[in-house]
């Protein structure tokens, strides 16, 4: 065999030994593979809770979603939930907005009897004079109530020594209502046309008591 040839088969004996060499420090790969990354050893975090800074902590947003916080009206309704943890001024607005339905029509129809229990004795019997004078004189009353169109707080006081809470709400309704005389005559309103109610109610409890229902107390525009 001449040198030249032995030179060839010594070379490409070394070449294949450097090539397996290398096949076994860098693996091999068959078509297109990502490239490795290397693991994360970090031992693996849990999520952590972000806290909501949007919200003022010392503010109650079901106060502070119709009352300034920093008016007298919202810390004399933060002490009636201190008396009654379960008291709700969402709650009262929805309720105080159907009694002042309920009793406003009740009193154009001239019989409050079904309201009576949510009356203060004041408020029935100047509802009951008012009443009388009309059927005295022999007028009637056509009256339909189409809505409220606005309920909104707007005061309250709270006694901590006696636990009475006063809630002022201010309400804009729309009614049709006319009073007729012995005769039918439309002696006041309009039967065909609406108008506007403006009326200022306010309402009286004592927090902590096992009746729930709020009184009206007062009428006034």
């Amino acid at each position: 065999m001449s040198n030249p040839m032995i030179q060839l088969i010594v070379l490409a004996a070394i070449a294949v030994f450097l090539i397996l060499r290398l096949r076994g420090v860098l693996g091999t790969r068959d078509g297109f593979e990502s490239p490795r990354v290397e693991e994360d050893r970090r031992p693996a975090r849990d999520f952590e809770a972000v806290e909501d800074d949007t919200r003022n902590p010392q503010s109650d947003d079901d106060l502070a979603d119709h009352v300034d916080a920093a008016s007298p009206a919202y810390a004399a309704l933060a002490a009636m939930k201190q008396a009654e943890p379960s008291f709700s001024l969402g709650e009262f607005l929805s309720g105080a907005k159907q009694a002042y339905e309920m009793i406003l029509l009740a009193f154009e129809n001239g019989d409050i009897e079904g309201v009576r229990p949510f009356l203060s004795p004041e408020v029935a019997g100047a509802f009951d004079g008012v009443i009388k004078a009309r059927k005295e004189a022999g007028q009637t009353v056509e009256a339909q109530f189409l809505g409220t169109r606005e309920t909104a707080l707007s005061s309250a006081s709270f006694n901590p020594d006696n636990a009475e809470a006063e809630l002022t709400v201010r309400f804009v309704g729309e009614m049709i209502s006319a009073v007729k005389d012995a005769d039918g005559n439309v002696i006041e309103g309009d039967p065909k046309s609406p108008r506007k109610q403006r009326d200022s109610w306010t309402f009286e409890r004592k927090m902590g008591s096992n009746d729930p229902n709020w009184r009206l107390v007062a009428t006034g525009v």
